[in-house]
């Protein structure tokens, strides 16, 4: 049998890239990138130049058909493969990102009538404009002692999640819900161009649509109609399509899609995945206490068990998310590649962009060589890293950044620093709940460009941590992981696996590197640490809650 191929596409906050791998051994053949044409809509609607509210972050559902158009036929074209022998297309997104469609998969944001409407098009994962829906969800449960929430879903709602973004749609533009057939997730409405079929990803309803497995309900109907009587049948009406389990598949390509994309017609299309769950596949996930870190834009963070155990402040947990047979908890932090670019954009002075252009670097670059010079405590700062929000484990977008110890000595790169410190102490905290609820944490393994490409970073997190850091050596977790579940949609006798567990043991990848910490500047970080939690609690619990009186003195 000649050689057989996957292809797995992911969707992320400002690209989509594809893979395509040997389906023998996980080879990568090729990759392809593209940018969204208009990437995070965050200012201002392109159609209309209307200025957006703050924390608001919307797509355009566009760039996503864009993105397919580039990103498969160039991989393919790239890799030198006769793409017959292509088996199987996987698909991750960022989520919750979902869009309100007709019934033939037309987003209501193509249409005249919506095009200026910025209610009808993606709210992307951090659309924090839906986070007072989410506190309103929170209260009116905790009022009516119901109990739905608790188990999978930590007994809180945040407003990344999909209901608080349905909900401000409802407040906000009746109009939109009221006209729109159905709301689905990106993920699933790509695949719908693939396929024909409507169907939904297992992993993305449970986790950011409560979706529970064990009797196929969602959120309760008496609860959806406490807090708008519009949405009572919002499951029931607005939603279409089987829910499909990871490493099945959710329809075949058809002959329109193999037309337009280039994919043989026919072949499985494997259902769909977040974008950071995914990845475990490719870093070869497989035993409880196994933990990976996706860091990107925001930092994505897993941890397998075989049992279920009840920890709060987590974005949720899933059975049989990642591997069969295994919970995987879900958390991170909503900040990461988004805080440093930041930094690099809005801290870097006229003389250290010059220096930066000698040396033939970033300003980034060079901000992270000045701030790895620095000793562990050396900044005198301290920093709460929450520029976008606190996804776990307060579960606030509300929250905002901070930096104490500033003085006429602080340099730009005492701030990278301090910034950098601040994402492993919110990693720290995040770890620290886990166990501190009964779940050992043994491995973490760290996948994305930083890890790779960083080593002061995943240095600093190690020490931080205590622990050790494994890099793995994938450029592109998600993707291989898509093509990871492809395989085993496919199946053996096409050429593929016939389960999950095959298909990671042929198809994962080796680690690159592992740090280690250093005791010394694990004592010094322990320290800081015990600050850093003290001001997490004091602004993150209630206590002073000027971050959110100032976002309303913004408007």
């Amino acid at each position: 049998m000649s050689k057989k191929y996957t292809l797995g596409v992911d969707f992320g906050t400002l690209s989509g890239r594809a893979v395509i791998a040997d389906t023998s051994d996980g080879r990568e053949l090729a990759s392809c990138t593209a940018e969204y044409a208009h990437a995070v809509i965050d200012e201002y609607l392109p159609s209309s130049g209307e200025k957006l509210p703050a924390s608001w972050a919307l797509e355009d559902p566009r760039d996503f058909l864009d993105t397919l158009k580039t990103v498969i036929p160039g991989v393919i074209r790239e890799a030198g493969i006769d793409p017959r022998d292509i088996i199987g297309v996987g698909m991750d997104f960022t989520c919750s990102t979902f869009l309100p469609i007709r019934k033939d998969g037309t987003p209501l944001c193509f249409e005249d009538r919506f095009a200026k409407e910025k209610h009808a098009y993606c709210k992307l994962w951090k659309h924090h404009g839906a986070q007072k829906y989410a506190d309103k969800i929170n209260e009116i449960y905790k009022k009516r002692g119901d109990t739905w929430m608790d188990g999978n879903f930590s007994g809180k709602m945040s407003g990344e999640f999909f209901l608080p973004k349905v909900w401000e749609t409802v407040e906000c533009a009746p109009d939109v819900y009221r006209e729109s057939d159905l709301f689905i997730e990106a993920a699933d409405w790509v695949n719908f161009q693939l396929t024909g079929r409507l169907n939904r990803g297992y992993v993305i309803s449970s986790i950011k649509e409560c979706y529970h497995k064990a009797d196929g309900t969602y959120v309760p109907k008496d609860f959806l109609e406490a807090l708008n009587p519009s949405l009572s049948d919002l499951f029931e009406k607005k939603f279409a399509g089987d829910i499909v389990m990871p490493g099945k598949a959710c329809g075949y390509v058809t002959k329109e899609a193999s037309a337009i994309y280039g994919l043989p017609e026919g072949i499985p299309v494997a259902a769909s995945m977040p974008d950071a769950h995914v990845g475990g596949l490719a870093i070869g996930l497989k035993n409880a206490g196994d933990m990976f870190g996706i860091f990107g834009t925001s930092n994505c963070y897993f941890l397998m068990s075989r049992e279920y155990v009840q920890v709060p402040g987590i974005m949720g947990c899933v059975p049989d998310g990642i591997m069969p047979g295994y919970f995987s908890y879900e958390s991170g932090l909503s900040c990461f590649g988004d805080h440093f670019a930041w930094a690099a954009e809005k801290i870097c002075p006229a003389d250290y962009a010059e220096e930066a252009k000698s040396l033939g670097i970033s300003n980034l670059q060079l901000l992270i060589k000045k701030a790895a010079a620095l000793n562990p405590g050396e900044s005198g700062l301290l920093a709460l890293d929450w520029w976008n929000g606190n996804r776990n484990i307060l579960v606030n977008s509300e929250l905002t950044g901070m930096l104490i110890g500033m003085s006429l000595q602080t340099k730009p790169e005492h701030i990278m620093r301090a910034l950098i410190e601040a994402t492993a102490f919110g990693t720290r905290i995040i770890l620290d709940n886990f166990r501190e609820h009964g779940i050992d944490i043994n491995r973490f393994i760290a996948a994305g460009g930083v890890p790779r490409k960083d080593p002061f970073t995943m240095q600093l997190f190690s020490d931080v941590l205590g622990m050790p850091i494994e890099v793995s050596s994938t450029k592109q977790a998600g993707a291989l992981g898509d093509a990871i579940h492809a395989a085993a949609v496919a199946g053996k006798a096409a050429g593929g696996y016939d389960s999950i567990d095959e298909a990671v043991e042929a198809m994962k990848v080796p680690v690159c590197a592992e740090y280690r910490p250093c005791a010394e500047a694990h004592k010094v970080y322990s320290k800081l640490y015990d600050e850093y939690r003290r001001l997490h609690d004091y602004f993150g619990r209630g206590e002073n809650d000027v971050m959110a009186k100032l976002r309303q003195i913004h408007g």
